[in-house]
């Protein structure tokens, strides 16, 4: 029986694991990075904003929303949509329904950059993730994801990233 005090260390198997777990969720990012560089002159996280809003309803959400489906600080993302605003893509709008909130919107020329762009990225995406797996690998990653998010974010960026009306 262990002791409960002590720390429970992964086997040798599990620190294989962990290890190529963990080096993966550092390449992939950087690999989308690169690509989206490359492909469209944006950061994947500046993508992840103007993909996020043409996915919303009225192609707009409240920043704090826009934050929490980014995984970012509000802080961040109001650098990012600064830069994406200075490039005509999205523009901020105080919320009719909260005069305390603000909205990030979409704008025509937001909406035509991601168009333009999402066939790349998705291409990229179809590459590094989906083209190495057999379909069951594929579900069995999308299994293994919701139960790793349950963990580290029990609300979930889908919800967020499609709910306008949260405060």
């Amino acid at each position: 029986m262990s002791d409960p005090g002590q720390p429970r260390w992964l086997d040798e198997e599990q620190q294989r694991i962990w290890y190529l777990v963990a080096y993966a969720l550092i390449r992939v990012p950087a690999t989308l990075d690169a690509q989206m560089h490359r492909a469209a002159d944006l950061s994947q996280f500046e993508y992840m904003v103007l993909s996020a809003l043409s996915l919303a309803p009225g192609r707009r959400l409240r920043l704090r929303v826009l934050a929490g489906y980014t995984a970012s600080t509000l802080a961040r993302l109001g650098n990012v949509i600064t830069r994406l605003e200075h490039r005509g893509w999205v523009r901020r709008v105080p919320d009719p329904a909260d005069g305390r909130s603000t909205l990030a919107v979409l704008t025509d020329e937001g909406m035509a950059k991601v168009e333009a762009s999402a066939p790349a990225h998705v291409a990229e995406v179809r590459r590094i993730i989906f083209d190495p797996l057999t379909k069951t690998q594929q579900r069995q990653l999308g299994v293994i994801a919701q139960r790793i998010l349950a963990v580290t974010d029990p609300d979930g960026p889908a919800t967020a990233a499609t709910d306008t009306t949260q405060p």
